[in-house]
């Protein structure tokens, strides 16, 4: 099991001498629903950070609106540059730990604090001449993918759309529900894929007055049931689990080590799903890892879903033994009409397989930049 702490120490300090920030608008394939609303863009700022010939580049990938959280990319950006650069430019701290100690001091905002994060733990690796993958001392392995549909008008168009994508091979298909579309969702996805790897993901839509749905969606075979209930309500979450046999799944309800803790004490849960965007990052993401991995609870790796910048990230969280969920990472053009990285991410027979090379393995393209990005920002201490 990974000591997070310690590795972050042995890799030395982390000065930030130049901060890039560039805010980008990708649209996507298809709009993207979920039980709060919808987007068809993808807008997110995307910070490097250099010392030297090291950088390293993380994303800040919040959505519009109340779609997942209280953070946009407004918001992300505003912390970005009226706060967050100016206490940290120039800077330097013993490691990431203190990097980490200080952003946790400075911004509530855990999206932009998760930029800044994982940006410097690809510098890291970049100065060493390693992938992070092999920083974090992660086995060489690939990612299984699984496939996520958002909510559509029809269940025919949620069926067709599944069938697009499924042939990729994906390795399990998760589905989004909402209040009065659910169970019928289910049975219409049961129905016409037989016994494939299935689950839903509620997004915090329900209340403790609709368990009855999770009770007759327990007859489905389903492998879990996601963020049923809204983020803070553990105790519901706990109560539900004694009723359903499948596994409730904690998404937007764990955001640092101490929520998994007080999740995994009351019975809460069984799964956890760690977005590094959530969470702010592999610092507190390898805690949480470590709480749940103390007490079985199963883990996989979420997304927003992101960029590939984002992404690639997560990807390499999701190399982690613990994690033994597919992840909701899929290729670049499953959501976007384009990406900012090369090679874009792509699967092969339901597999993504980390490219070979330092940091994340992949590489910003400064020509895709050029294209897609709307504002630019430049910082040097």
């Amino acid at each position: 099991m990974i000591d997070i702490e310690r590795l972050a120490i042995e890799c030395g300090p982390v000065r930030l001498k130049t901060i890039s920030i560039v805010r980008v608008h990708i649209p996507l394939v298809e709009p993207f629903r979920i039980s709060s609303g919808a987007v068809d863009v993808k807008d997110a700022l995307l910070v490097r950070v250099s010392e030297g010939d090291a950088f390293g580049w993380g994303e800040a990938s919040a959505m519009p609106g109340s779609f997942y959280s209280a953070e946009t990319p407004e918001s992300c950006q505003q912390e970005l540059i009226d706060h967050l650069v100016p206490h940290l430019l120039g800077k330097e701290f013993d490691s990431i730990v203190g990097l980490n100690a200080c952003l946790d001091q400075l911004s509530s905002n855990r999206f932009a604090r998760t930029a800044i994060e994982t940006a410097c733990w690809e510098l890291l690796a970049r100065r060493q001449g390693v992938s992070l993958r092999e920083l974090f001392r992660f086995p060489n392995r690939p990612i299984a993918s699984g496939l996520a549909v958002g909510l559509y008008a029809t269940e025919a168009e949620l069926i067709s759309a599944i069938h697009r994508y499924w042939a990729d091979g994906y390795q399990r298909l998760k589905i989004k529900i909402k209040r009065g579309q659910d169970i019928s969702l289910v049975q219409a996805v049961r129905h016409e894929f037989g016994d494939i790897p299935l689950f839903v993901d509620a997004n915090a839509d329900y209340s403790r007055d609709d368990f009855k749905v999770f009770q007759a969606l327990d007859d489905y075979g389903l492998t879990m049931f996601e963020q049923p209930l809204a983020r803070e309500d553990l105790d519901g979450a706990a109560l539900l689990q004694k009723q359903v046999r499948t596994p409730i799944c904690l998404d937007e309800g764990i955001e640092t080590a101490d929520d998994a803790r007080r999740a995994i004490a009351l019975g809460s849960c069984r799964i956890v799903n760690i977005k590094l965007q959530r969470v702010g990052g592999f610092l507190e993401a390898l805690r949480i890892s470590r709480v749940c991995e103390d007490k079985g609870i199963g883990l996989w790796v979420g997304t927003m879903p992101e960029l590939g910048v984002g992404s690639a990230a997560a990807l390499v969280l999701a190399c982690h033994p613990g994690f033994t969920f597919p992840t909701d990472v899929e290729p670049s053009r499953r959501w976007y009409v384009d990406d900012v990285i090369a090679p874009e991410i792509t699967v092969s027979g339901g597999w993504i397989s980390l490219p070979k090379g330092p940091g994340l393995g992949y590489e910003v393209d400064s020509k895709k930049l050029a294209r897609y990005g709307v504002r630019r920002w430049e910082f040097t201490a």
